[in-house]
């Protein structure tokens, strides 16, 4: 065990309080079993200059995966941490595109469907032909650069010095990133980003898709399953229409021109737009460090024009809450899912807006932690990936936006939650809603960080409101 992973777990115990409450205890011994747990999970998914999800399911390194991950290595390995995230950065496109899968080429093509040769990418910015996919996902990773560097004291003057130096190395490369999603990724015109893949929300079979993904004609071609040995998986239609919206991207030469116009499925998500706003405020956050003040300013600006552009189309007055918008039709999907929710970590969020949230997160719609889908739909589906688990991420972003609105006690009683369901059950991928069972992969990365970071940090974001 290193040094900064011992006085890190000193902190925890700290941080840990017996007299929690007693329907849902969380005691030092319980959290430092967790720790060690999920350290040892990210250790075995370490592969030399990244960390994959898990070894078995998800053999190769994912973009938002990649973040979440490096907000928990800040705890355990600082240089971990940057690696990964410079790792995923060096696969970035010439147009600024992250892409939500960078393969290992030492991985064989059939560990994972579907594999390079599906995606058929070429070479790019010295980046070797089928090295990557076309999609993108959530923009978390400036907020997980700043968590980084955040946490980089207390691993002493060394990894202060490393931190600034990364922070520098890495911010033109995120500035690219939100300015590829702001510009090129504005198919409706009116200040948010789109989707072109329900794989790119990172809420990949969520109901918030069904009706724009019924338009999409399923592709016979390619096998129907997206990876080898998911227990609970999309269905086979879905994948279907899955491989064809990636073939029809691809015709296209993976071009954003005309989204509207020609590809099948364009549509604004209120999570992944949540997440960008998210990031520019974590990079004015970075631009300050920087010495950058006046792109601190336009950082801070582009956060408030994107929270604005969620509120004018995303926003149904109806159910009072956020749904995803199907650029091609001007729809707004009737589902609600959790990333209705998540423009919660918006600071600048209309005070009705912030209530209408916490009215449908307190609602038997959902409660804490929150399911992936409304829990009284005719459709929810407790085992299945986004039609109703419960996933340690979303909450841990919902905590985040409770903590930005002031809500401590409901933030605390959050994490209080997610501590015991992951030490009762394992760092699996996601948990039953009800039974609160594991499942998916067993040893998942992202599930494992952020059980470090709710163990070891209760601060609220620096541009938090008072309650």
């Amino acid at each position: 065990m290193s040094g900064s992973h011992r006085a890190a777990q000193r902190k925890v115990n700290c941080l840990m309080h017996p007299d929690l409450s007693p329907s849902l205890p969380v005691i030092p011994e319980v959290c430092a079993e967790l720790w060690t747990s999920a350290v040892r999970v990210l250790d075995a998914n370490w592969a030399g200059d990244h960390t994959v999800p898990s070894r078995t399911l998800h053999p190769h390194q994912r973009s938002w995966d990649t973040a979440f991950t490096a907000i928990g290595l800040a705890y355990v390995n600082q240089p971990r941490a940057w690696r990964d995230l410079g790792s995923l950065f060096a696969a970035q496109w010439p147009d600024g595109r992250v892409p939500h899968i960078a393969f290992d080429p030492d991985t064989p093509e059939d560990a994972h469907f579907p594999g390079p040769r599906f995606w058929n990418v070429p070479a790019y910015a010295g980046r070797p032909a089928l090295s990557s996919t076309g999609l993108v996902q959530p923009p978390l990773h400036a907020l997980a650069a700043w968590e980084v560097y955040r946490h980089a004291a207390a691993h002493g003057a060394d990894a202060v010095q490393q931190a600034r130096t990364e922070l520098d190395r890495l911010y033109p490369r995120l500035v690219a990133q939100q300015e590829y999603l702001g510009d090129r990724r504005d198919a409706g015109g009116g200040g948010l980003a789109s989707i072109v893949h329900p794989w790119e929300s990172g809420l990949d079979d969520s109901p918030a898709w069904d009706e724009a993904l019924a338009a999409v004609p399923a592709n016979p071609g390619p096998p129907a399953r997206a990876v080898s040995g998911a227990t609970h998986p999309p269905a086979d239609t879905d994948h279907a229409r899955y491989a064809g919206l990636v073939l029809d991207y691809q015709d296209g030469g993976y071009s954003d021109t005309g989204l509207a116009e020609r590809h099948a499925f364009v549509v604004e998500c209120p999570g992944f737009n949540a997440v960008t706003a998210t990031a520019e405020l974590a990079l004015a956050q970075i631009a300050g460090v920087l010495g950058h003040p006046s792109e601190a300013r336009r950082h801070r600006e582009r956060a408030r024009d994107v929270t604005a552009a969620i509120g004018r189309r995303l926003w149904n007055p109806e159910t009072r809450t956020f749904h995803a918008r199907d650029v091609r039709t001007g729809r707004l999907s009737p589902a609600h899912c959790v990333s209705g929710l998540l423009p919660l970590m918006l600071p600048d969020l209309e005070p009705d807006r912030v209530d209408g949230i916490l009215a449908e997160l307190r609602s038997e719609r959902f409660g804490l932690p929150a399911p992936s889908h409304d829990r009284t739909a005719r459709e929810v589906d407790g085992r299945r990936y986004w039609r109703g688990p419960v996933w340690i991420d979303v909450n841990w972003l919902l905590r985040r936006g409770l903590l930005v609105h002031g809500r401590r006690d409901d933030a605390e009683e959050l994490r209080r939650r997610l501590v015991r369901l992951a030490h009762r059950n394992g760092h699996f991928e996601y948990f039953h809603p009800e039974e609160g069972g594991g499942l998916g992969t067993s040893a998942f990365s992202r599930t494992a960080a952020l059980c470090l970071d709710l163990l070891a940090d209760r601060s609220a974001p620096a541009y938090a409101r008072a309650a």
